[in-house]
């Protein structure tokens, strides 16, 4: 069944469309740098493009992740179950040897595998294009020294690992809402919505109490990764709070839809 929810989505235009587009936005840090006369601003790692192409991958995945990496997942999970009941083949899926514990799992593993193909993706084009640009050497840390290629490149693997844990909770509260209507769309707005709503939350001084617990909270805390020595502080709480929601909001998604009358 994860075979076939992967082979369907490759045969979705949309899939080519939202490659393309991710591409598209993948380029631009390493494009902008090379055309701007002077620092542009923008994203974690933006400005330090022109030193080292390496920095282009990391700036790609800052570029993403505030708002088309949440609608991504917003839109993949959301559609999750809610598509096939508002296709009407929810009931068929459920007719077949499939239980809805198995059904709901595979669902959830077939939207992080798609977003992990995107990050991996929107990664490769941006190193791609920094290469071509500004090639790669030693990369400076944020602490000041330096690391090499091979070391940059891992703890970049490691930089887009965290990035896609960090989605994992919200891709968790896509399929749960999914679960609770047969509006795919509906479903993805309230699960963006979700994700907006965080971000801004995260940007209020007089909620400080709450941001602990955003999901958004440590999205950017991958940048740690890139200090010498690492500092795992922020990197272990963003997991940990990752991990809740996931575990929260799947287990809610499996309650609710092994009790839910499926008609459609």
């Amino acid at each position: 069944m994860f075979g076939v929810e992967l082979l369907k989505s490759l045969h979705r235009p949309r899939t080519y469309v939202l490659g393309a587009c991710l591409a598209a936005v993948a380029v631009l840090p390493a494009v902008l740098q090379a055309t701007a006369s002077g620092g542009a601003g923008g994203p974690p790692f933006f400005d330090l493009v022109r030193h080292n192409g390496l920095f282009a991958g990391l700036a790609a995945m800052a570029l993403i992740q505030p708002f088309f990496l949440p609608l991504g997942t917003g839109l993949l999970s959301g559609e999750a179950v809610a598509g096939e009941a508002s296709a009407g083949t929810l009931r068929y899926l459920l007719v077949r040897p499939v239980g809805r514990v198995r059904l709901v799992v595979t669902k959830y593993l077939a939207v992080m595998t798609e977003l992990g193909a995107s990050v991996l993706w929107v990664t490769l084009v941006g190193l791609t294009a920094g290469l071509i640009a500004f090639g790669f050497g030693p990369l400076p840390t944020l602490s000041g020294s330096t690391l090499s290629v091979g070391a940059a490149l891992m703890r970049t693997v490691g930089a887009m690992a965290y990035i896609l844990i960090g989605v994992a909770g919200l891709a968790a509260i896509g399929v749960f809402l999914s679960t609770l209507t047969d509006s795919g769309i509906g479903a993805a707005v309230a699960t963006v919505s979700v994700a907006i709503a965080s971000q801004i939350l995260g940007g209020i001084s007089a909620v400080r109490a709450i941001h602990p617990y955003l999901i958004s909270d440590q999205w950017l805390a991958y940048a740690d990764l890139f200090r010498t020595p690492v500092v795992w502080d922020g990197i272990a709480r963003g997991l940990l709070l990752a991990a809740v929601y996931t575990a929260l909001f799947l287990a809610a998604a499996l309650i609710v839809f092994t009790r839910k009358d499926v008609t459609s």
